[in-house]
């Protein structure tokens, strides 16, 4: 049976490990509904040159991020798995607090409430206090932390490559296989 995947994107700097994760995703054969916050929108444009319709062929449908009746915002539409890629520490203190602002955090609330995977690649350094106490409560919750840090061990030739592979591992952490994907083999 093929996995539905939810992929959020919010305004944080990185849309090109999104864009990485959502060709993994079509290579395996998943189903993935997206949604794209506002600035989102803005950050994909600016750090890519890319609109969400430009990335159609990866995404089974596009969720408008004010759309709190879409298929997601229930535990019933039986989605497999949450990714947020990136998060920004604002959507990460919504869903640390319960608080359901739009459509990727109410995902996101049921994902926890079900028990089904929430992957998030918060992405802001420095982390203040209050970053690090939201991790740890959707942590605590059942949420993954991921932030999008790159690895060098299988010397990547291209920035698009070193994104790929850390897309390759939050697809590993949802049991996707990813075909071609260089693994560590010891020095």
């Amino acid at each position: 049976m093929m996995k539905k995947i939810i992929l959020a994107i919010t305004g944080a700097s990185g849309s090109i490990y999104a864009v990485q994760f959502l060709k993994h995703l079509h290579r395996a054969d998943i189903e993935v509904h997206a949604i794209i916050s506002d600035v989102g929108r803005q950050v994909l444009q600016h750090e890519l040159g890319v609109a969400p319709d430009d990335l159609q062929e990866f995404v089974e449908q596009w969720h408008a991020v004010d759309d709190l009746a879409a298929p997601m915002s229930s535990g019933s539409s039986k989605f497999d798995a949450m990714v947020i890629l990136p998060c920004t520490m604002g959507s990460l203190g919504a869903i640390a607090n319960g608080v359901a602002k739009n459509l990727i955090h109410r995902a996101a609330d049921v994902m926890l409430k079900e028990k089904k995977p929430l992957l998030l690649a918060v992405r802001e350094t420095p982390l203040n206090r209050i970053h690090l106490e939201n991790m740890l409560k959707v942590q605590t919750a059942g949420a993954l932390i991921c932030p999008p840090m790159p690895s060098f061990y299988h010397h990547p030739e291209s920035i698009e490559e070193m994104a790929g592979f850390f897309a390759g591992r939050l697809a590993d952490l949802l049991g996707i296989e990813v075909r071609g994907m260089k693994r560590w083999q010891g020095i």
